[in-house]
């Protein structure tokens, strides 16, 4: 391994403990007892959702313990957020395709946040294998302006919102492909060059504890893309702003085809940057 100032160029991984990709089906199979017993605690609850409390929380007093908290979270502080996902998710997939604008549209402040986070600077794609792939360039939101007119509370709330328009969309997809799906994160570091606000990254820190604590076997790899040279003598310190489940898929490496855009739309909108993105990402996570 090189040395953390040669980081760019070279990829830094660490454990990887992540469901992604594997058989649904035998998944519930050699799960089947402990889905079926947390039927029991949550009988409301898709029986996806209780394998994936069952994969993370091999435990099952564990297992139980955080999916009664997940419900309690759903049917009280989360319910507004649960019902605008659903109704959104379904609202987009109408017409069988998918309309990224009803979903937009329904997120919690979105009139406020919408703003400064729009398509420039986040996108949810989808990978070859058929995670969905959450690109993030930190650069391309002015969290300060925001986090002036926005509470941290409400920012949260949006994160919450867009993780669980996420945990839709992959569970039907897992259903449907037989492929149990997650959630890939590619935080593209380009052109920072300030400390985000803290009022931003304590609502990135809130959510994404939260995610996974709500979501469970939901996340795979998070990758630390085109950091500056400036930071790269500092990888180590990035590494404690995670959760600990986090920390296990944290990979920094460099992208360069995603490091040649000025902003991340033509990742929608052009097909042959789309197709070289691909094949990019392909790469990285194998």
């Amino acid at each position: 391994m090189r040395s953390k100032g040669q980081a760019s160029s070279q990829t830094v991984r660490t454990a990887t403990a992540s469901f992604n990709g594997a058989d649904y089906k035998s998944l519930l199979t050699s799960n089947r007892a402990k889905v079926d017993s947390l039927a029991s605690v949550a009988p409301d609850i898709p029986e996806i959702t209780r394998l994936r409390f069952a994969l993370a929380f091999p435990d099952q007093a564990e297992a139980e313990s955080n999916l009664k908290d997940t419900i309690a979270w759903r049917e009280g502080a989360g319910r507004s957020i649960v019902e605008s996902a659903a109704a959104a998710v379904a609202k987009a997939t109408e017409n069988g395709g998918w309309d990224n604008e009803a979903v937009a549209n329904a997120a919690p402040n979105a009139a406020t946040i919408n703003e400064f986070i729009t398509s420039k600077s986040i996108l949810t794609l989808s990978t070859e294998a058929g995670d969905l792939l959450y690109v993030i360039r930190a650069s391309g939101i002015d969290d300060k302006a925001m986090m002036n007119k926005v509470p941290v509370p409400q920012l949260v709330d949006f994160f919450l919102y867009v993780k669980e328009v996420h945990s839709l969309v992959a569970n039907a997809r897992s259903e449907r492909t037989g492929r149990l799906c997650g959630v890939v994160f590619a935080n593209d570091i380009k052109g920072t060059r300030n400390i985000p606000d803290k009022r931003f990254s304590e609502a990135l820190t809130s959510s994404s504890q939260q995610y996974e604590k709500l979501y469970p076997a939901m996340a795979g790899q998070t990758m630390i893309l085109n950091l500056p040279f400036i930071l790269q003598a500092f990888v180590g310190l990035f590494k404690p702003l995670f959760p600990k489940s986090v920390q296990e898929r944290l990979v920094f490496t460099s992208a360069p085809v995603l490091a040649k855009l000025s902003e991340l739309t033509p990742l929608t909108t052009d097909a042959s940057t789309r197709k070289a993105f691909d094949a990019e990402i392909t790469k990285l996570l194998r």
